[in-house]
């Protein structure tokens, strides 16, 4: 089988972990390789997501890299299982890449925390504000661009149906915006009120009042494995998203999201701050 010239993220990430395991031992690319009878130099490929391998492989090599942490092993071999194409291969070749990890990460989420300060998060986003954000791309989006971002947009919302815990901190700046307009808007906050009262759904608003606050102007969102060791920072940037799990990082973005949510209003105080917003419109 040829290699994959296109890992996705989830892909590189099974061999990222097994990289991982592999220096904790401290074994050798080659010794894993006689392990596996194969090539020393396919390791390297196996460790970049450009090679796949058997969940029985993957089995093999944690066990003999002394993992002890079963569920880790479990959650890497299925991810090794995973033959299916997700409903986001279908945008493949039409939309970024990074994008379409982002779903994938998402679908395979335990838990998705977000914190933004500039705009309403993309999962809470009616048609007609994702419509107006995308609008005021610089340049301007080709409009068949722009109706396949919608689509993915508006598809990856379906997570929200699911039992996934989803809590959003905005900040009231981000309230405040009016892509589309006054009706545009009104409708959008609206909305979070509506999907607010879901039982998975938490969003907590920090106010002007609260002042400055680490990470001001940087969106980000946490999103939760199974297994802490499979957490993922995903970072929104003029450039596209950044994906990160280093564990030093991912441990920075957990004290973040925890002094964020200190600064913000409780989940009803918040429903009736975006209520009086919209009421303003």
């Amino acid at each position: 089988m040829p290699p994959r010239t296109s890992p996705t993220a989830r892909q590189q990430r099974l061999g990222v972990e097994l990289r991982k395991l592999r220096e904790q031992s401290g074994m050798s690319a080659q010794q894993a390789a006689a392990l596996l009878g194969v090539d020393r130099t396919r390791i390297p490929h196996i460790e970049s997501g450009r090679f796949g391998l058997s969940p029985e492989r993957v089995r093999t090599l944690a066990f003999n890299y002394g993992c002890p942490d079963a569920d880790l092993v479990d959650l890497l071999a299925a991810m090794a299982r995973e033959r299916d194409r997700g409903w986001w291969e279908e945008h493949r070749g039409l939309l970024p890449p990074a994008l379409l990890d982002i779903a994938e990460l998402e679908h395979h989420a335990a838990a998705l925390a977000t914190a933004v300060t500039t705009h309403v998060p993309g999962l809470l986003q009616t048609e007609e504000q994702a419509r107006a954000v995308f609008d005021t791309a610089v340049p301007p989006l080709p409009e068949p661009d722009l109706e396949a971002r919608l689509a993915l947009r508006l598809r990856r919302q379906e997570v929200l149906d699911r039992p996934v815990p989803y809590e959003a901190v905005i900040h009231e700046a981000a309230l405040r915006m009016r892509f589309g307009g006054p009706k545009v808007a009104r409708a959008q906050l609206e909305h979070i009120l509506e999907q607010s009262e879901r039982a998975t759904v938490t969003v907590r608003v920090i106010p002007f009042a609260a002042g400055g606050f680490p990470g001001a102007g940087q969106s980000f969102t946490y999103v939760s494995a199974p297994v802490p060791q499979l957490d993922t920072v995903q970072l929104d940037s003029s450039h596209g998203p950044l994906l990160l799990d280093a564990d030093m990082r991912l441990r920075r973005y957990q004290g973040l999201l925890e002094r964020l949510r200190g600064l913000s209003l409780s989940a009803a105080d918040s429903r009736a701050f975006v209520r009086s917003i919209a009421q303003d419109l």
